[in-house]
């Protein structure tokens, strides 16, 4: 039974979705420090001119939990983040498919950032049919701090594989801990898949919001992502 754990992002990008396309359980760590500068809040679109970075502004944000950080509600950014999406994917093939869903999502008062996230990854993931179980961390009660704490995640939900990031493995993951603890430690292999695009004039750009690829290949989608990995994440069997 495999397990992944990852903050909860911002129209989370498509490494993000295959991640979660390829566990059993993926957990959502929101209780743990907000990010700054991170992509909790923002993420990439391609527009006419290139990457578009949407921004959700927040407010007293440093040193508090993600599920403890609010949105700042003074600032218009949900009108401009939907009529970025409508301009930019609005001729997309898929876009009717999904639009009315999101709207909803951007019509809607949010006062927490976590709240927010968790809404947009569960309808995304489900759009995808991504059909992994997504779970809270602050809903499981595990204490400790790092590594220590993945461990016990893993436990509590019965893990017998734990599937990291390229990123975390390599920096600041513990890697003698898993082995230790008996939980097979396996890493995500992944390289980002060329697909339709909005905007062909400028090439294909890779590691954009997992939207662009919603919105141009609809329900082909979570294939046209899976062909971006191998079979089976590396240290996984």
């Amino acid at each position: 039974m495999i397990v992944a754990i990852h903050q909860p992002h911002y129209l989370p990008w498509l490494r993000y979705v295959h991640k979660m396309a390829s566990c059993d359980v993926f957990v959502l760590l929101d209780d743990t420090q907000y990010e700054k500068n991170g992509w909790q809040n923002r993420n990439k679109i391609k527009g006419p001119n290139g990457p578009i970075l949407l921004t959700v502004p927040v407010r007293h944000a440093s040193f508090r939990p993600i599920c403890e950080v609010e949105i700042n509600s003074q600032a218009a950014w949900q009108e401009k983040h939907w009529k970025s999406l409508l301009s930019c994917y609005g001729k997309a093939p898929h876009f009717r498919r999904y639009a009315p869903v999101l709207e909803q999502i951007f019509t809607t008062p949010w006062e927490r950032l976590a709240a927010l996230n968790v809404r947009l990854i569960e309808e995304l993931a489900g759009a995808f049919g991504v059909r992994s179980r997504i779970v809270l961390s602050s809903r499981l009660g595990i204490p400790g701090m790092a590594t220590e704490r993945l461990i016990g995640i893993c436990r509590k939900l019965g893990a017998t594989h734990y599937l990291s990031g390229e990123f975390a493995a390599g920096n600041h993951l513990d890697a003698q801990f898993f082995a230790d603890s008996g939980i097979q430690l396996g890493v995500q292999d992944w390289s980002c898949p060329a697909y339709d695009q909005q905007f062909p004039g400028l090439g294909f750009i890779p590691e954009l919001s997992c939207v662009d690829l919603l919105f141009n290949e609809g329900p082909c989608s979570l294939d046209r992502l899976m062909r971006g990995a191998p079979t089976r994440a590396q240290g996984l069997s």
